[in-house]
């Protein structure tokens, strides 16, 4: 399950468009952040996860967090601000299940590699999916989880959600603040030229009825289960509450949420409704593996927010910035991101989860200081105009501290771990 919401300049309090989303995928599956520069391509084609596509002259710079062995994102951002967040959704089409199309994640990394208009990247995706469809496996060790997609995809000046069934697909442009959530949304808008007929044939949609992509394409259990509408529900609640003065510290606090507040939640009781996500079982086996928060500027450089660790609730957002070295230097590559920092969160966090509510009030004094000092500096040297040298240092610097933070906690952690019970509760 995952969750992605826009909020236009309107309702934002700097007047920059706001761009926030959680990943929510298999507990153990390491979702690092890659930075790639805008590149002349030497190939004709390019290998996405299961298949090769042609590919483009050039590519745009892009900074995308990304499941570790997989070639596409779960969400990211390019140079000119176009900025893209995927969901599963679940649609009563079949599949083959042989892997003969792209990922929803290859999809979302192309478009932001080849546009440079959050309506480009609309038409980009809907090109993609005709051409090679989505047939193809979204899981890490589940082999078997296949799913098709909706996207939020925004600029400074428009965003859009477009959702899939096949290659079956709709789309609506965004006013005022949305959100998506593992459900289609859409009832009237453009859509495919055969999402009719092909609903029509299947039994889903009477003709001359009013036809509704959601209606007629989407899977009821699977909707269900999935808890979307309670996490979009939820969240809307909070932006509305706040328009006007809504900021990436409001942002990162609203992908922080649970079903209860801190002292009551339990990750060993979570569910699927909670907005940040801890895996417990069966009927919720995903838990957030990646955050990101971009604030969208049309005059000054854009701010990409980055966990590039689990459980925003427990992480510490990293400013990232285009044009900057800052990936680079800390993993000494740029291919090929290095998931151990991802890896020593998660066994912090893990150690964290066996006694949430004290190990939690714990390291909250240091982790809401990094963050707020984080947070204050970013706008100064946003507010002075510093450019990218000076925000790279500043990025390289903060990554560091969070590391630091990290490794040293998972330190102690290691030293202070006891043998539990078989059956104490924690998550998968």
């Amino acid at each position: 399950m995952c969750y992605s919401v826009i909020i236009p300049a309107s309702f934002t309090q700097q007047g920059n468009t706001l761009f926030a989303k959680n990943s929510d995928r298999e507990p153990g599956e390491a979702q690092p952040v890659l930075h790639v520069p805008r590149k002349r391509t030497e190939s004709s084609t390019v290998r996405c996860t299961y298949i090769d596509i042609p590919q483009v002259a050039e590519t745009y710079e892009v900074i995308l967090s990304k499941p570790f062995h997989m070639w596409g994102a779960e969400m990211g951002a390019n140079e000119f601000g176009v900025v893209i967040g995927n969901e599963a959704v679940f649609t009563k089409t079949k599949f083959k299940k042989d892997n003969s199309g792209l990922t929803g994640m290859d999809m979302l990394r192309l478009a932001l590699e080849r546009s440079t208009t959050a309506a480009k990247a609309r038409d980009c995706i809907i090109q993609l999916l005709e051409q090679h469809g989505q047939d193809a496996c979204g899981g890490y060790k589940n082999k078997n989880f296949f799913y098709h997609n909706s996207f939020l995809i925004s600029d400074s000046h428009e965003a859009f959600v477009l959702e899939t069934a096949d290659r079956e697909w709709t789309y609506e442009k965004v006013n005022g603040i949305r959100s998506i959530s593992n459900r289609l949304t859409i009832n009237e808008g453009p859509c495919s030229p055969g999402a009719q007929t092909r609903a029509a044939e299947k039994g889903w949609w009477k003709p001359g009825h009013s036809f509704s992509f959601a209606k007629a394409y989407s899977d009821f259990l699977f909707t269900w289960a999935g808890r979307g509408r309670q996490r979009q529900m939820c969240t809307s609640q909070y932006c509305e509450t706040r328009a006007g003065s809504l900021t990436p510290a409001y942002c990162m606090e609203m992908l922080q949420m649970h079903h209860l507040p801190h002292p009551q939640f339990k990750p060993s009781r979570a569910n699927t409704s909670c907005v940040c996500m801890h895996a417990t079982g069966f009927l919720n086996p995903s838990s957030t593996t990646g955050s990101m928060v971009a604030e969208i500027r049309t005059q000054k450089p854009s701010t990409f927010w980055f966990t590039g660790t689990p459980h925003p609730c427990l992480s510490v957002f990293i400013p990232f910035f285009m044009s900057t070295t800052t990936l680079l230097e800390f993993n000494g590559s740029i291919s090929r991101p290095n998931p151990l920092f991802w890896v020593r969160a998660k066994r912090l966090h893990r150690w964290i989860t066996r006694d949430y509510a004290a190990r939690r009030q714990a390291l909250e004094p240091e982790r809401q200081a990094l963050q707020q000092e984080f947070i204050e500096r970013e706008r100064q040297l946003i507010a002075l105009g510093a450019g990218p040298q000076i925000l790279g240092r500043f990025s390289l610097e903060c990554l560091y501290r969070v590391e630091n933070f990290v490794q040293r906690h998972a330190e102690h952690a290691e030293r202070t771990i006891i043998n539990l019970p078989a059956n104490f509760p924690t998550e998968n």
